[in-house]
């Protein structure tokens, strides 16, 4: 039996916030080490009606355009999920390398990790799980 491998691929997600933005560079940093594609997923709740699909879509492909050079040589794939964001993560890793998310420092109903997604993703990764805390930058 002759067995094809498939993609590589590292996964992370993104909503726009400086720990998302500190996630999206780290992700960016392990696909090109690891020879790998970087994935990029936004999850929209799923309550919400199909038109903020389509407008999240864009956004995440403008804002990935600005915050990744294109000197940076990374395959990326734009996705844009329904529903909770560790779930969904967690769902769309089930072959990936490794799993990025980021996290605040500190978190307004005091969780160290600022919210459920994190916990989820550690919790129910098929794969590494690499956590990165808020990116303190200034983007232009």
């Amino acid at each position: 039996m002759h067995v094809v491998p498939g993609p590589r691929y590292v996964i992370t997600g993104f909503d726009g916030s400086p720990n998302s933005v500190a996630a999206l560079r780290r992700a960016a940093e392990e696909a090109r080490r690891r020879h790998a594609r970087l994935d990029v997923v936004q999850v929209v709740p799923a309550s919400e009606g199909l038109w903020r699909w389509g407008r999240a879509w864009l956004r995440l492909r403008d804002e990935v355009a600005r915050l990744l050079p294109r000197s940076q040589h990374v395959t990326t794939r734009l996705r844009v999920a329904r529903g909770d964001a560790g779930a969904e993560l967690t769902r769309l890793a089930e072959r990936a390398e490794v799993i990025v998310v980021g996290a605040r420092l500190n978190s307004h109903n005091g969780d160290p990790l600022g919210g459920c997604t994190v916990p989820t993703v550690l919790t129910a990764s098929p794969c590494e799980v690499i956590v990165c805390e808020g990116d303190s930058r200034q983007d232009a």
